[in-house]
């Protein structure tokens, strides 16, 4: 005798992938969320750059020297390359998080700022392909950053109203 089992589930059923013809979804991707992307791109590049500069001959005798290009190694240049360091990391959590108006200046001054200071790692290079490399693609983002920032889109008329509306209706309640 067979036993006849029923079930219930919520998952899909497994199916197999037909091919398809049809154009995928291209979502829109928030602001917010590009530039977190692109500060965090930033960062891992930043830091890679010097990571693979220590492959560099010479760098790491330098460094046992005392020195980073012409910079003494002290707890100043280290808090300073932390600092450095730091601003792109926090610019990824205050692009989620800050408002909209403070986030876009936020990210045009951040951005803008970061500009010279990344010129300034090619100066004195030997191996000037690869930092000159890693300068190019961090100024691509930073670029990229100030354009997300600046096109900001803005609110239409009826969600800005909406928007007061409802914060003068609670205000009332």
């Amino acid at each position: 005798m067979d036993l006849l089992i029923l079930t219930t589930t919520t998952e899909p059923m497994m199916r197999t992938r037909q091919p398809t013809t049809a154009a995928l979804e291209d979502q829109p991707i928030p602001v917010r969320a590009k530039l977190a992307a692109a500060w965090t791109s930033f960062m891992f590049l930043y830091a890679y750059v010097d990571i693979l500069g220590f492959f560099t001959p010479g760098i790491i005798e330098d460094i046992l020297d005392g020195k980073v290009f012409t910079f003494d190694l002290s707890q100043t240049f280290s808090t300073t390359a932390l600092t450095l360091m730091a601003i792109p990391i926090f610019m990824v959590v205050l692009s989620m998080t800050l408002p909209a108006r403070a986030n876009r200046l936020t990210n045009l001054v951040v951005a803008a700022v970061y500009v010279p200071v990344t010129a300034f790692n090619v100066a004195g290079e030997i191996w000037l392909a690869f930092y000159g490399l890693g300068v190019v693609l961090e100024l691509i983002l930073l670029a990229l950053i100030v354009r997300y920032a600046w096109t900001w889109p803005r609110a239409t008329q009826s969600a800005t109203m909406a928007t007061r509306e409802t914060a003068r209706d609670q205000q009332h309640a």
